[in-house]
């Protein structure tokens, strides 16, 4: 059913609503959050290929598509985000631009070819696994590219994970965002 209060807020499905999954605790990043993203990245989106970690509602992902990326991998554990993913893409008439992968983090970036432009991530604030994913991204990043991390803001999130530096970090309330471009040379 769709979202009561996630929605798509810019692009070609602005203000369309996201499926949101029955039985799955999920924490969807804010609208405000999403918007101060969307923002920042300005036209890096334009053409970009995505990769949606912990996706969730997929709410990143399909946002990235509705401005303009030219595809999206989504990336989820769960049965039921997976099939709200699916519906909220066929809603928004951006399928063809969307991959699912169901898997387990990190192992499920290892299932992955090829590079992302943008990757987003943002995982449960108190998943253990989160660094070592975060410290996995780098191979899967493009030339230019930038990973999205958004994280509690109480949480200092490491300065060079592997293949990567960190560009910026912003605070919006209990949530941050952090910024990493790959490094030259790398």
């Amino acid at each position: 059913m769709p979202g009561k209060g996630v929605r798509i807020s810019g692009g070609t499905a602005r203000g369309i609503p996201l499926t949101e999954p029955r039985g799955v605790r999920l924490r969807p990043t804010s609208g405000l959050v999403r918007e101060a993203i969307f923002n920042i990245l300005g036209e890096r989106v334009d053409g970009a290929t995505v990769l949606d970690l912990y996706a969730g509602t997929g709410a990143l992902g399909i946002e990235a598509l509705s401005r303009g990326a030219s595809a999206a991998t989504f990336v989820e554990g769960e049965a039921g985000a997976i099939h709200a993913i699916l519906q909220s893409l066929a809603r928004t008439s951006l399928a063809a631009g969307g991959k699912v992968v169901r898997g387990r983090l990190p192992a499920a970036l290892t299932t992955l070819s090829g590079t992302f432009d943008i990757i987003f991530m943002d995982p449960p604030y108190n998943d253990p696994a989160a660094e070592e994913t975060l410290m996995s991204t780098g191979a899967l990043l493009a030339e230019g590219g930038i990973v999205v991390y958004e994280h509690a803001s109480r949480y200092n999130p490491p300065q060079r994970p592997a293949g990567l530096q960190l560009q910026e970090r912003r605070v919006y309330g209990d949530s941050a965002v952090a910024f990493y471009l790959r490094q030259e040379g790398e």
